[in-house]
């Protein structure tokens, strides 16, 4: 009687459960709810911003702001160099990580703190978009948007007291919008010193935690206290404007700053050759350091005369002493054509004694060959005087890595006066009619400077520095800069041509010390150019 209650039992069970399946999908199928109205359709152009962020979360940032661009190059160069750039990082981390560990452990009486697997497993970060910066300072400015959903295996073993715990972090995601920057810039590789690094807003981070084989975050609370944690923490340490600084290689070495000024007294020259026709000559002095192919300093020409006397002063500015030697070149003035070189020598600066006046009488020679023969005829003298100023430690700014930093002038600058320096930077957008081979001259109280010229550019960069030492500061005084064009055959026509010129009001530079703007070209049509002026007093 047990064993047919059973099967009957078991029969109706089946039959019911098939009767409810069949009455439950007729009435879905059927029957309609009342409460149910129809969605509204909208086309996405009507929508709102934050509607359609919600609607399309993962839409990179290269769609959503045309100030970031696509770096699908970057993505694919860091998918293929993954396994490689993983490899190198979890080395890296060990090494840095175990000293560290090796002096802690001790305090807490720790017997050991290893890696048993450190990998960031096998998925890389992807970078949705980037923004770059243009900056006139020497700098670059990027800001990636950094998402990074990886699969890493990292599992640190503790031991104590005979006893061993394990902590294994996996399931790491990271999002987070960094802005990195480059600077200084440098004419060396790797052209930067230094990386700074920050945030600029707090980051998302999310991972699973295990801990002796457990899965700690599923302790009610602890998840949601850890992730804000970690975001608090970081954001103390890295959000803009604070920044983590990673030294690439040393500005100082890289780039040879100023470390003293050379005075040079020319005073005359005795017996010097005959150039012209007429037998005399119209001699004057050309002076430039060794190293420094693009700044030079002329006296004035002493028409027909081969005795000469000058007693004119230049400053020069020094970057190696060590190294560096100072050219002393006579030339022969001519009106039309080359100026034939009378003689010259040469003078190593490091055997001048520092804040030490040296007069010199140097024989002019034909070059600094010591076995040229011709270096044995007569050709004359010059005297000059020679005086080689250092800067002191805080004549140069402390902070080498700031672009804003202006140093002081050297000892021996006129009270009340200083040291007014000229940066030329760059051009743009500059073209002329005839010709392209575009280089800067600057005028300044009657004193005349120029760049090297650029061949057939019209966005030239020359990077070179001019300095003027001044009784007086330059409040009232005006400086004169225009870009030209020369032809760079030996034709008559259109030799010169004048691609612009702007003129600038020194009250400003006097004021703030430092001025580094791009300037319209007047008589230019879309030219510019990026002038850097300092005004250093000591």
């Amino acid at each position: 009687m047990g064993i047919l209650s059973s099967i009957l039992g078991f029969c109706g069970f089946g039959i019911g459960t098939s009767i409810g399946i069949v009455i439950g999908y007729y009435m879905f199928i059927y029957f309609e709810p009342t409460d149910v109205k129809d969605p509204v359709l909208r086309p996405l152009i009507e929508q709102d911003s934050k509607t359609l962020q919600r609607l399309l979360p993962e839409i990179p940032q290269w769609v959503k702001n045309p100030d970031y661009d696509r770096v699908d190059w970057l993505n694919k160069l860091i998918e293929n160099m993954w396994p490689y750039i993983n490899t190198a990082i979890c080395k890296t981390a060990r090494n840095i990580a175990k000293p560290i560990i090796a002096e802690q452990i001790p305090k807490y009486k720790i017997d050991s703190v290893e890696f048993e697997t450190l990998t960031l497993g096998s998925l890389p970060p992807n970078f949705p978009g980037m923004k770059v910066y243009v900056t006139d300072e020497k700098e670059l400015i990027m800001e990636p948007v950094v998402k990074w959903a990886g699969n890493p295996d990292i599992t640190i073993a503790v031991k104590a007291f005979g006893l061993k715990a394990t902590v294994q972090v996996v399931d790491l995601q990271v999002f987070a919008a960094p802005r990195i920057t480059l600077k200084p810039l440098l004419p060396v590789f790797p052209c930067f010193a230094n990386i700074y690094v920050s945030l600029l807003e707090k980051p998302h981070v999310d991972f699973g935690l295990k801990l002796l084989g457990a899965d700690a975050m599923s302790i009610p609370g602890l998840y949601k206290f850890v992730q804000e944690l970690i975001k608090d923490q970081v954001a103390n340490m890295y959000l803009w404007p604070k920044c983590l600084v990673v030294p690439i290689m040393d500005p100082s070495k890289a780039m040879k700053r100023p470390v003293g000024i050379l005075a040079v007294k020319v005073l005359r020259a005795m017996k010097l050759k005959k150039k012209d026709l007429l037998g005399a000559s119209d001699p004057y002095v050309k002076l430039k350091l060794t190293e420094d192919k693009h700044h030079s300093n002329k006296t004035t020409v002493k028409h027909k005369n081969l005795n000469p006397e000058w007693n004119e002063e230049f400053n020069i500015t020094v970057k190696d002493p060590e190294s560096q030697a100072l050219e002393v070149l006579v030339y022969d003035w001519e009106q039309v054509g080359k100026h034939d070189r009378m003689g010259m020598n040469v003078i190593p600066l490091k055997e001048l004694t520092p804040d030490e006046p040296k007069v010199l009488t140097l024989d002019l020679l034909k070059n600094m060959d010591p076995n040229d023969v011709q270096n044995e005829k007569p050709r004359g003298q010059i005297v000059v005087e020679l005086v080689y100023k250092p800067f002191k430690e805080d004549e140069i700014p402390k902070d080498i890595d700031d672009p804003n930093a202006v140093a002081k002038a050297p000892e021996g600058t006129p009270a009340g006066g200083g040291l007014f320096v000229v940066i030329v930077h760059e051009a743009q957008d500059v073209e002329g009619k005839h010709h392209t081979n575009p280089y800067a001259r600057l005028l300044f109280k009657g004193e005349e400077k120029r760049t090297k010229q650029v061949k057939k550019s019209r966005d030239p960069r020359w990077e070179e520095e001019f300095q003027f030492m001044l009784e007086d500061a330059p409040t009232n005084e005006r400086l004169h800069v225009e870009v030209v064009s020369s032809s760079s055959r030996m034709g008559l026509l259109h030799p010169k041509e004048n691609l612009g010129y702007v003129v600038i009001n020194l009250a400003d530079v006097v004021n703030n010390k430092r001025i580094n703007e791009k300037y319209h070209l007047i008589d230019s049509k879309n030219g510019r150019i990026q002038v850097e002026l300092q005004w250093r007093t000591s």
